[in-house]
């Protein structure tokens, strides 16, 4: 865990990110903070969609969401599975979002912007749903592209295929990348594909999300934490790779 006051921690052995030309962030609760309400809008729309599908009321549809989620990963590939539902309408319907609650974040632009090389947003959302909130944010632009769960065929992180996908999409090599993601099992494969990785948790615990989904957990496939995403390119990021 991140000790009280700490921003961000990098592990003794980390990679480093003076190699890399390629930069991969993850979308929600990684470039966005739990305060901007975004994935507690889309969590209560999945439980919506549950509720009408299954004629269920809003407990039971909450509990049965969950069941798929811890079973199947996302609740989207449980209900293709389960009941060959049109992935195309669920994404449509759960990022149905009120986007006023997001916020222009100047200083993680300018930080991205500043990054050299490559910029590439990696979801298991929708790719409407990525560019809607990264425009927001005001960093749409300093992205190359969009790799959403379409793009994967809706086989979702943490898959081994959805990042082997990714990268030859994009012909991205792992040794020459790093990727920024909020949930640490979604860092594994990455890791041991050669990614320097980096964990962004909230600085405080969000009760609409799982709580293993929000630990500063020190793992040897996580190189560094962060919860202040654009403190951390700035200070830790941007100075190892400007030049010499």
């Amino acid at each position: 865990m991140l000790l009280p006051g700490e921003s961000h921690f990098t592990t003794s052995d980390a990679r480093g990110f003076s190699q890399v030309d390629t930069w991969v962030f993850d979308l929600d609760n990684t470039l966005y903070p739990s305060d901007a309400r975004v994935w507690p809008q889309v969590d209560e729309r999945i439980t919506l969609y549950v509720m009408r599908l299954y004629g269920l009321d809003g407990i039971s549809a909450r509990a049965l969401q969950k069941y798929f989620y811890h079973r199947y990963g996302t609740t989207l590939k449980a209900l293709m599975q389960e009941e060959g539902i049109d992935p195309h309408d669920f994404l449509d319907f759960a990022h149905d979002i009120d986007h006023s609650t997001i916020t222009l974040d100047a200083a993680l632009g300018a930080a991205i912007k500043e990054l050299p090389g490559r910029k590439l947003i990696l979801t298991n959302g929708s790719r409407r749903h990525a560019e809607n909130v990264a425009r927001k944010l005001g960093i749409l632009d300093h992205f190359e592209d969009v790799f959403d769960i379409a793009d994967a065929q809706f086989v979702p992180k943490p898959e081994r295929s959805t990042y082997e996908r990714f990268l030859e999409r994009h012909g991205v090599d792992p040794h020459r990348s790093a990727l920024f993601e909020d949930i640490a099992r979604n860092l594994v494969v990455p890791h041991e594909i050669g990614m320097s990785t980096v964990l962004v948790v909230p600085r405080t615990l969000d009760p609409f999300r799982e709580a293993f989904e929000q630990e500063a957990v020190k793992e040897p496939h996580i190189d560094h934490i962060t919860n202040d995403l654009a403190g951390f390119l700035c200070q830790r990021v941007l100075p190892a790779v400007a030049p010499r």
